[in-house]
């Protein structure tokens, strides 16, 4: 098993709270920071683009160590904006290193060659998903079921489009997770959920794909709207919304 804070290569590429609980509970954030190496300065960005949820999912970090804490459950999350590398693609996806994000230029990425991508993905993509793989090692070696729950956040108006829902939960083929969660959430008053909305859960090569769907390890992907966890009060709200929902997808 890993231990807090694992530092696999130079630069930090994740951080890991191991946590205490040993049900087999692992939460995930692909895209928790807006951070960049050093080396890399901005990519040629203005800091404010940095502060977009080009960068990092706003609040999703706050939330995943939320969580964790709720639950004495292990966390991965990322340490470098999704900018550099997006570690909740495949290695094959055209969208692992971004040229063009949501109509920001990415300048430090438009000379990118197979050199640069292979370090890249060596120091930044590489030892998140094998750090996921260990920790779900562990879990099966203990005897344990795991169970993965990752955590993003979305923007509430995309292309001058507003989006209705609060909270979206985003699968593919393995609903064993989501599907008590959807009730969940739909009898909570006030609420709109989305049923793969924004987005659709199937994506070949992300994180869940990976190592829940490949694994055959339920799994489930917690969308929040940005604007309801940009603050304090927000993220102790929706930590407290969805504990509730996880604790009665795991028949707690």
């Amino acid at each position: 098993m890993l231990t807090s804070m694992t530092n696999m290569l130079a630069h930090e590429a994740f951080e890991f709270h191991p946590g205490t609980d040993a049900s087999g509970l692992l939460l995930l954030c692909d895209h928790a920071r807006n951070h960049m190496p050093p080396e890399y300065g901005s990519l040629g960005l203005a800091p404010a683009q940095f502060e977009r949820h080009i960068a990092y999912d706003i609040g999703a970090r706050d939330v995943t160590l939320g969580l964790a804490k709720k639950f004495g459950a292990p966390a991965l999350l990322t340490c470098h904006s999704r900018l550099l590398i997006d570690p909740n693609r495949g290695l094959d996806d055209p969208t692992l290193i971004m040229k063009l994000s949501d109509g920001a230029v990415v300048p430090g990425n438009a000379a990118v060659d197979e050199a640069e991508r292979a370090r890249r993905i060596a120091l930044y993509w590489q030892p998140y998903h094998d750090a996921i793989t260990a920790t779900l090692d562990g879990i099966v070696a203990r005897g344990v079921a795991p169970v993965i729950v990752s955590i993003h956040s979305f923007t509430p108006a995309w292309k001058g489009v507003s989006r209705p829902w609060h909270v979206g939960l985003l699968w593919d083929r393995d609903d064993r997770l989501v599907r008590p969660m959807l009730a969940a959430l739909s009898a909570m008053l006030g609420l709109v959920v989305g049923d793969n909305e924004p987005y659709h859960g199937a994506l070949e090569g992300d994180t869940l794909n990976t190592h829940g769907t490949g694994r055959g390890i339920p799994h489930v992907l917690i969308e929040v709207r940005q604007d309801l966890i940009a603050d304090a009060a927000g993220v102790a709200a929706w930590v407290e919304r969805l504990a509730r929902v996880i604790g009665v997808a795991r028949g707690e």
